[in-house]
């Protein structure tokens, strides 16, 4: 059983790093790791611990979100909705296919992989204003459904810990044509539905649902932690892109965090 400031400490760095793209999964290694190790149900306190953060989201984007309603309910303007579909499908294909693989994989929960994987998504951080981009566009309003698709195809990425969904998913709408805030936003608005399925998926299952019951307290504590910092952090880092279009300050953090990491675990 958890420790309720194990509980904090998770809750905490998942509502902090869930919306600052320096990877949730891969500091929820690191932090698991310092606490004493990986336990066997821990990919489940994962999936459980999203519903802080989405929650977070929710309430950050409730306007935006209604407006999409009235977007497609009222004006019959399917566009971006159409396209935040498109950017989910690929993440869900792989999600499906490779979740159960990933989960259960030590390579996966490898801290050299994770600290490589952050580096990897830092790297392409200090270099996205020197990449080739298509066309500049307005807003993610303005995203064609190609665009979309390769969007979608970077949030794949983020099954592997360490990479980043919001990392990942701002970098390559970066690369299709839009600024640092315009991706932030349509990679936030694009997570929601991975974030909703994933916790139904994870209701399905039996022994998902013996977990909450037997966790149901340590998974409460978590995810209000979580709801809170998640808010704050996304009004931080959507305060931060409004002002300054660059993800730098992200990839050196990414970077000097990855070579601690690779540090460390060469001379435990």
């Amino acid at each position: 059983m958890m420790e309720w400031y194990h509980s904090v400490w998770l809750g905490l760095t998942q509502g902090v790093t869930e919306f600052i793209p320096v990877s949730s999964s891969g500091h929820l290694e690191v932090v698991q790791q310092v606490m004493g190790g990986r336990s066997a149900d821990f990919h489940l306190f994962l999936e459980f611990i999203n519903l802080g953060t989405l929650l977070a989201l929710l309430i950050f984007y409730r306007k935006r979100i209604w407006q999409i309603l009235i977007d497609i309910f009222k004006n019959h303007n399917f566009r971006l909705a159409i396209n935040v579909i498109i950017t989910t499908i690929p993440a869900v294909i792989a999600g499906l296919l490779l979740s159960d693989i990933i989960e259960s994989n030590w390579f996966f929960s490898n801290m050299i992989v994770i600290a490589c994987a952050m580096a990897l998504i830092g790297i392409a951080m200090l270099a996205v204003d020197r990449l080739p981009k298509m066309s500049k566009l307005r807003d993610e309003n303005c995203m064609t459904k190609p665009r979309a698709l390769l969007v979608g195809l970077a949030q794949c990425v983020a099954l592997i810990p360490g990479t980043s969904r919001s990392g990942s998913t701002i970098v390559a709408g970066r690369m299709v044509g839009m600024d640092s805030k315009a991706a932030a936003d349509y990679s936030f608005l694009a997570s929601i539905p991975i974030m909703f399925g994933v916790m139904v998926k994870s209701l399905l299952s039996s022994s998902s649902r013996e977990y909450i019951a037997a966790n149901v307290s340590m998974l409460a504590l978590s995810n209000v932690v979580a709801f809170i910092s998640g808010l704050i952090a996304i009004h931080f880092v959507m305060k931060y892109l409004r002002k300054k279009n660059s993800l730098r300050p992200f990839g050196i953090y990414r970077i000097v965090l990855a070579l601690v990491i690779i540090v460390f675990e060469l001379i435990r």
